[in-house]
């Protein structure tokens, strides 16, 4: 009797040990994670989601393989649109859009088929500031010269979502600035046409940028209100305006910039996925590794969490109406 209860009891025990590996291994044990970019490959923002994609599996329980597919098209809401409305809220898409896209959204844009508060936000690995940069053969040495030009620049942009045209609009607008915008699938193709002379520069984010000003292709004339070292001195485009109205509408351009990169799941994903993403961001971007190769890249990172995100999203998108049609006179989508 007692040599078959034992016998049972190893049976059991056998049974219980057997089954904790299936009931205990990690989610995302052998799955892949498909980071969605709103843009073609070799921009800031393919960049940055191709150096977290190497170094963010170390830091996610289970060690998922991590690749990133490119979705251009209209400043990134066509990859906006797809990743809320169209992949599944299993923590195994994410997207990473352009920073501009809360104003398109506040703008009611045609073609926005998303809410940006619904979705399962990650944070942000960078706050970015945008600056103007033109070509350094061009006869202007400071942004007054730009001003006095009397004939238009010529600048490329990436849609109706990028944020950086969006302030090159309200300097038109308000400070004077002649220009003309000329559209690319993402900022590698303006950055080519740059070099062949065939626009006189673009707006971009400073990290961005900064490759091409440290190699002498571009200079930049003047910043949005959030700073970075190297470029401090340049004048700030709220400076530049007198109107309260004007710099109103500047300072809501420039709050898309402190959630400069980031990332989202879509709507629905369970918070256990999103408490195991969101860790991982917040440690990757304290590696050492991966610091040093953005840095190699000329590009910072900066996480900020999911609530401090959605405290800009929501200032943005809680606009009253009047200032949300104002903001759409000069925006110009």
């Amino acid at each position: 009797m007692k040599r078959a209860f034992f016998s049972l009891f190893l049976c059991f025990v056998f049974l219980f040990f057997s089954i904790i590996p299936a009931f205990g291994a990690p989610y995302y044990q052998g799955k892949t994670i498909t980071i969605i970019v709103g843009f073609s490959p070799g921009g800031g923002y393919d960049r940055l989601s191709r150096v977290l994609a190497r170094h963010l599996p170390k830091y996610i329980p289970g060690r998922p393989t991590i690749i990133v597919q490119n979705m251009p098209g209209a400043s990134s809401i066509l990859a906006t649109n797809y990743v809320y409305n169209i992949a599944k809220p299993d923590g195994l898409t994410l997207c990473n859009f352009e920073r501009g896209i809360p104003l398109v959204q506040l703008m009611k844009v045609e073609g926005v088929k998303f809410d940006l508060r619904r979705f399962a936000w990650i944070g942000s690995m960078a706050k970015e500031s945008t600056i103007l940069a033109l070509r350094t053969d061009l006869p202007f040495k400071n942004f007054q010269d730009v001003l006095n030009s009397p004939t238009p620049i010529i600048l490329g942009r990436t849609g109706p979502g990028d944020n950086t045209a969006q302030m090159m609009f309200l300097l038109q607008e308000f400070a004077g600035l002649k220009v003309k915008f000329i559209s690319y699938p993402s900022s590698p193709e303006i950055m080519l046409a740059i070099e062949r002379k065939e626009i006189d520069g673009r707006g971009g984010s400073y990290s961005a940028l900064k490759p091409d000003i440290e190699r002498g292709l571009v200079k930049p004339f003047i910043r949005s209100r959030v700073s970075e070292p190297g470029i401090e001195h340049l004048p700030v485009d709220e400076d530049q305006v007198k109107s309260e109205k004007a710099k109103t509408l500047m300072a809501l351009r420039s709050s898309a910039e402190e959630v400069g990169r980031p990332y989202v799941a879509p709507p629905g994903t369970p918070e256990s996925v999103m408490k195991i993403l969101r860790m991982a961001f917040a440690k990757v971007a304290e590696d050492p590794a991966l610091k040093e190769e953005v840095n190699k890249l000329r590009m910072r990172v900066e996480y900020s969490d999911e609530k401090k995100c959605l405290k800009v999203i929501n200032f943005v998108l809680n606009q009253p109406e009047e200032m949300a049609k104002e903001f759409a006179k000069y925006a110009k989508f």
